[in-house]
């Protein structure tokens, strides 16, 4: 079973992949977050700490937004190869192009649907 981190900040949003991941029956762990300072603490705290196999990522954020997070973790050792799937509204190609130097898994653009096939093909 994945472990999945979940860092994003609209509870709408949570719940929409929570659903996605009931109905397409992928069998999961879900951890929620909802900065990524949080996902920071979570992931490199000493007791309790998280090591996910995957993680989705929103950009725009309260207090570190994505692309910041992305930077962080990438330094980390232990961290550098988790894949990273950002889920974003943004179109923006700047967002785009710093995320992918960045080494994501892919890119998701909001709103979600069960049709995005992609959640079935790279969560299972």
């Amino acid at each position: 079973m994945k472990k999945i981190l979940l860092v994003e900040d609209d509870y709408l949003d949570v719940e929409s992949i929570r659903r996605i991941f009931k109905r397409a029956k992928i069998e999961h762990e879900l951890y929620v977050v909802h900065n990524g300072v949080d996902a920071i603490t979570l992931l490199t705290q000493e007791v309790n700490r998280l090591t996910p196999d995957i993680i989705i990522l929103d950009i725009n954020m309260p207090k570190m937004s994505g692309i910041e997070f992305l930077g962080i973790i990438r330094n980390y050792y232990s961290l550098k190869n988790i894949k990273v799937y950002i889920l974003t509204t943004s179109s923006e190609q700047y967002d785009k192009i710093s995320t992918e130097n960045l080494g994501i898994s892919g890119y998701i653009i909001k709103p979600l649907t069960l049709e995005h096939e992609f959640f079935r093909s790279n969560f299972n």
